[in-house]
């Protein structure tokens, strides 16, 4: 009864003070029953730490219960429900069941009541204040690139040849294999213009794009291959480049770390799988732990609010559910 008082409330906010709603956001993506929700409260309280001005969003699937939403509400968070965005049959034979539900996160382009939002997968822990991304030029799909020297990459003739964008003066890109391939970004963290129209065409280009092997991250590669622009990879560091290139990471300078390597994710992390015995591994699991169990971060409704439209809505008595529409 709660969630659904929450949510006609939330639906007469629009009508609250709107030129005030904040035109930028933090947003994350969340789906299940499972333990990502401790990812998530990380994120939030690692973002009151680095004291951005900006709220974070949660875009949940249906599946997300009640129980976990409340835990996010009582994070500061903005909980958004959406609904799940399922690719053609011919688009799943290679995925693994939880990269098809990641399709879903197309949905954050809907999110129009913003202008620019910075998306960070549940897995991140932001370290230090990224607020100035927000301020890049508009017209770009900026994200760091990935790095190709994982297992998880050897169906790829990067791969197999020992190619790697990270490092591509150590093995050329061969001529025989035609023009070298267009730079490649991880799709754990970028920023973005939600936009309608992009998300009708993101949404009608999927239906006819052949299936691949990493789902929505080839497929927002794909889409927004002539726009990308680079960042420096202390924006989303992914932990294999803590071994595959220690020569491109300063880790005291990294300000967002990406734990998506198998077994550093630090609420499931025992140390036992390969590579997770390192040091800088376990400082780093050290280190987001430090800030989850920091009860001096948890968001209170009486603390101090920089961003206009969430103080708007405290003061209308409106909490933070906010229902999508269904799209697709």
């Amino acid at each position: 009864m709660a969630l659904n008082i929450v949510r006609e409330t939330a639906k007469a906010a629009g009508t609250v003070k709107a030129a005030k709603k904040p035109s930028r956001a933090y947003v994350t993506f969340l789906a299940g029953s499972g333990d990502y929700v401790k990812g998530v409260v990380g994120l939030a309280k690692g973002l009151r730490k680095a004291k951005s001005a900006y709220p974070l969003v949660v875009a949940v699937l249906p599946d997300v219960p009640d129980e976990h939403r409340r835990i996010l509400v009582a994070q500061g968070c903005v909980v958004r429900d959406i609904e799940p965005v399922y690719p053609p049959e011919n688009q799943t034979q290679f995925a693994m069941a939880y990269y098809v539900i990641n399709y879903s996160k197309l949905r954050i382009w809907e999110f129009v009541e913003y202008s620019k939002m910075i998306y960070l997968d549940g897995d991140i822990q932001v370290y230090d204040n990224i607020d100035h991304l927000f301020d890049m030029p508009n017209g770009y799909f900026y994200a760091v690139m990935d790095c190709f020297c994982e297992k998880t990459w050897s169906h790829t003739p990067q791969y197999n040849i020992g190619y790697c964008q990270q490092c591509p003066d150590k093995v050329s890109w061969p001529e025989h294999l035609g023009p070298s391939p267009p730079l490649y970004f991880n799709a754990g963290m970028f920023v973005y213009e939600p936009s309608i129209s992009t998300y009708n065409r993101l949404l009608h280009t999927l239906k006819i794009t052949p299936p691949t092997p990493f789902a929505e991250q080839d497929f927002l590669n794909m889409y927004f291959r002539e726009i990308y622009k680079p960042i420096p990879p202390v924006y989303n560091l992914v932990m294999a480049m803590l071994w595959r290139h220690p020569e491109n990471i300063e880790l005291d300078k990294v300000k967002v770390v990406h734990y998506c390597a198998n077994g550093s994710k630090p609420w499931r992390y025992t140390g036992k799988e390969e590579n997770m015995d390192r040091d800088d591994i376990k400082m780093l699991v050290s280190k987001w732990w430090d800030i989850y169990n920091d009860e001096s971060l948890d968001y209170t409704s009486g603390e101090p609010d920089l961003n206009p439209f969430r103080a708007a809505l405290s003061e209308a008595g409106v909490l933070h559910y906010i229902s999508a529409p269904s799209a697709a």
